[in-house]
């Protein structure tokens, strides 16, 4: 197969750049950007001054670092020579997770260092290797069309408090709001199912918990004089939570589905075409003697795009060594719900709270204590226009298929789409097993590589799908 000029010229800018890129990159790592300890405060402000500059140095005509309450993001922009081009907002985090135990690490964390085709060291996959790729793409789409400027205005958004909850970033947002404005938003900062099987995220779940006490007597009482006569807070504990779920597995308070986005009959056929081992995902899953969940759904739909509630801890009454004969006068239990597209947290809280009030029994008081807002689900639909022009780039960059996933956990990604109003394509080239939050995180060089090749060419595909 003939490939045509313009994309060998990508190709050939790439691995002609790749050391000098792999050089770089390891310089803005060894900056110890770790935002959730105070201490590390002056090195992420670094962090983000390391990339201002180097925003600059690759042609940037507009970088600021923006100041929050608590830590510094970086702003870049890089409008398209045509004024009525989309806009195109590209979103990651220069901070970094914590290194311990750093008695785990196989080399110094933000000392990084290349084994064969890995970069090793804190941060090479979260998120500032994922980050970086698109600086190399920009400029190998620019110097294969011999442009001045990309087909799109391009925006950088690179905050510095993800990893301690995006504490400030919501508020970022609605203060530059104007600034930020834009046609879609890019997240470089998931993973792809595998080297040889390259991905697209689509979805994130969100989350929201809650903290149940149930008081009964005022204090414990002997159980031979009082048991069997007066309400049991534990039992009345074990009760409730065994009623939070029917026997296929669904949740049960009342309207807790009425709000998600189904699955669609394609993106089903398209989870069912990843390689899914469900044995060997069972024995990373601590050694789970089998699946269970949701009837009616696979392991991976049960993880990706369903709702779920768990059970987190319960405590309560005596829990030392030896036999203490006692009604407790009360009990505790942690639960946690899994959000995914089209649900509120606040809708799910209150749903909570009115089910454990309508159930909880007679002689009992219950307290429900929710600690904040929780975070909001997102959801791209693979027939968006954005996802399928992003599609097409990662095909074009990997010459192959292009399968779609969701994840599990959650970021500030629902906040990037409702209060800039804009969808999210999520495209990135991170692995599973890149250790990422652990020791010996790594990235694979040919990944990011290839991240900057998909997005070179995702900027003329979004230039057209998204007018």
């Amino acid at each position: 197969m003939q490939v045509d000029e313009p994309v060998q010229e990508i190709v050939q800018y790439i691995e002609a750049g790749r050391d000098r890129f792999i050089a770089d990159l390891k310089e803005w790592l060894a900056i110890p950007s770790v935002s959730g300890d105070p201490a590390y405060a002056t090195e992420v402000r670094r962090s983000a001054e390391w990339l201002a500059d180097y925003l600059r140095g690759q042609g940037f005509p507009t970088v600021e670092i923006w100041d929050t309450p608590g830590l510094p993001a970086v702003y870049g922009e890089w409008p398209a020579a045509d004024p009525s081009a989309p806009t195109v907002l590209i979103y990651g985090h220069h901070d970094v997770q914590p290194v311990e135990p750093l008695d785990e690490w196989d080399t110094a964390p933000f000392e990084p260092v290349e084994d064969g085709d890995r970069l090793i060291g804190r941060g090479s996959s979260d998120d500032k290797g994922q980050v970086f790729f698109h600086t190399l793409g920009i400029r190998a789409g620019l110097a294969a069309s011999g442009a001045g400027a990309p087909p799109v205005t391009i925006k950088l958004l690179v905050e510095g408090e993800e990893e301690s909850g995006s504490v400030h970033f919501a508020g970022l947002l609605r203060e530059r709001r104007e600034r930020l404005g834009c046609d879609a938003v890019v997240i470089s900062d998931t993973t792809m199912w595998a080297a040889d099987v390259p991905s697209m995220c689509t979805g994130m779940r969100g989350l929201t918990e809650a903290e149940v006490t149930l008081r009964g007597p005022s204090s414990d009482l002997h159980s031979g004089s009082f048991g069997g006569a007066v309400p049991n807070p534990l039992h009345a504990m074990a009760a409730l939570m065994a009623a939070l779920h029917d026997a296929d597995g669904r949740v049960t308070l009342p309207g807790f589905y009425d709000d998600v986005v189904p699955l669609s009959d394609e993106e089903r056929a398209l989870f069912a075409k990843l390689p899914f081992d469900e044995e060997e995902w069972l024995r990373t899953a601590g050694g789970s003697r089998a699946p269970y969940g949701e009837k009616g759904y696979t392991t991976l739909e049960r993880v990706w795009a369903r709702p779920t509630a768990e059970i987190n801890g319960m405590w309560g009454g005596h829990t030392g060594p030896g036999g203490k004969t006692i009604v407790p006068r009360e009990a505790h239990a942690k639960i946690s719900f899994r959000l995914v597209a089209g649900q509120d947290p606040a809708k799910v809280q209150q749903a909570f709270r009115d089910w454990v009030a309508a159930n909880t029994p007679h002689g009992v008081e219950a307290e429900v204590h929710i600690p904040g807002g929780g975070v909001r689900p997102c959801f791209s639909p693979i027939d968006s226009p954005g996802v399928k022009a992003a599609r097409r780039a990662m095909e074009r960059a990997f010459g192959r298929e292009v399968l779609f996933t969701r994840e599990g956990g959650s970021g500030p990604e629902a906040d990037l789409a409702d209060i800039l109003d804009a969808p999210l394509i999520f495209v990135a080239v991170g692995l599973d097993d890149d250790r990422i939050h652990a020791p010996n995180e790594k990235v694979e060089i040919p990944l990011l590589l290839k991240g900057a090749e998909a997005a070179a060419y995702l900027w003329e595909e979004l230039a057209t799908a998204l007018r």
